[in-house]
């Protein structure tokens, strides 16, 4: 019969299944990757219970949790949990504190002659561990930057080499004004954590480094957490440098065509073109300031061209007429500004693939 734990890392590291027992609203905020919502008590339940511990105190809102889920209630949650408990018999359950509500799931479960182990300490414990190793794999392992310019598909780099960590993906955020993707951000504790069990497992892996697309301390809505920031400023940076040409046809597909399919396919035809015109207006009203009102204006017009070409089915060609410019006004000029800050930190420059040779020699050294 397999026992509680607290080997948080271990948890992670191979991805372990899990009941997360806490309301509806606490998963929302904040759970791990490998966990899957089915609570004791939902929202309106868990709120009854708190105000009956303040006002009663505990024994009262025991009492009055054993009566809110009671009868059928109970026997839909149960079955719910023995159905998970079956399909994953390595898995493990846990509630905020590892307290009285994955106790008593554990014994109901118990009851119904189903031994299933619990996180000791329980949500809280399981997130000071993802904290842990940020700060502590931020301290001891040494990095190295992706740097670029818009379109040099550091994201790209990042997915193909074993070593590094994907923050756009932990972020579900591409980090620019167009950066944000149809379906919403993660949140800054999903971002955190999903972060950390990266780090995490490719420190378990072996690697000695890790590699990291150069980023500015927001990514979208979250924040880098400041351990992990401030080692990337003092890392070694390799500097992608591909031509405009092939700049400019990533980012077309990247920023539109993919986009454009995206939306469709979440929100159908006519509703996604509606959508994907607002979420490429929006992305650019987002840098209206720093363009100037004269710039956005003519970005604005040619972009809005563009979007009545493709809708009318006559290719997505036009958008170069603003994302040329778009580079060449903006996004070039501040990245190349940003560049020459950390010029003493540039260890190499070479195109796509001379880029990913040299990190990847790197990770074997």
């Amino acid at each position: 019969m397999r026992e509680d734990t607290d080997n948080y890392r271990e948890l992670f590291i191979n991805d372990t299944p899990m009941v997360d027992l806490r309301a509806p609203i606490e998963f929302s905020q904040g759970a791990f990757p490998s966990a899957i919502s089915l609570p004791l008590m939902s929202d309106d339940e868990r709120a009854q219970v708190g105000t009956c511990y303040k006002q009663q105190g505990q024994q009262a809102a025991i009492k009055l949790g054993h009566q809110l889920v009671s009868g059928e209630i109970k026997e839909r949650r149960m079955a719910r949990w023995i159905e998970f408990c079956r399909h994953n018999p390595q898995g493990y359950i846990y509630c905020f504190r590892g307290g009285l509500r994955s106790q008593t799931t554990q014994q109901w479960l118990k009851d119904a002659g189903i031994h299933y182990p619990l996180v000791r300490g329980g949500y809280k414990a399981l997130r000071n561990a993802l904290l842990d190793v940020i700060n502590e794999l931020s301290e001891t392992l040494p990095f190295h930057i992706v740097g670029g310019k818009t379109g040099s598909a550091k994201t790209l780099m990042v997915n193909t080499l074993a070593n590094a960590v994907d923050l756009e993906g932990a972020a579900h955020h591409r980090g620019s004004s167009f950066g944000a993707y149809v379906k919403p951000q993660n949140t800054q504790i999903n971002f955190e954590n999903i972060t950390a069990i990266q780090m995490l497992k490719k420190q378990h892996a072996g690697y000695q480094q890790l590699v990291f697309e150069d980023e500015g301390r927001h990514i979208g809505s979250v924040d880098l957490p400041v351990p992990l920031y401030q080692k990337m400023l003092s890392a070694p940076v390799a500097v992608i440098e591909d031509p405009l040409d092939i700049r400019l046809q990533r980012l077309l597909k990247e920023y539109v065509i993919d986009m454009v399919a995206d939306y469709i396919h979440v929100h159908g035809e006519e509703q996604g073109q509606v959508l994907c015109e607002a979420y490429l207006l929006s992305g650019l009203d987002k840098i209206r300031r720093r363009l100037g009102n004269e710039r956005w204006q003519i970005l604005r017009e040619e972009m809005l061209k563009a979007i009545r070409l493709h809708q009318a089915g006559a290719g997505y060609d036009a958008h170069l007429n603003w994302l040329f410019p778009l580079l060449n006004w903006y996004y070039d000029p501040m990245y190349e500004y940003q560049l020459s800050l950390k010029a003493d930190r540039i260890v190499y420059r070479g195109n796509w693939q001379e880029c990913h040779d040299y990190l990847k020699a790197q990770s074997v050294d």
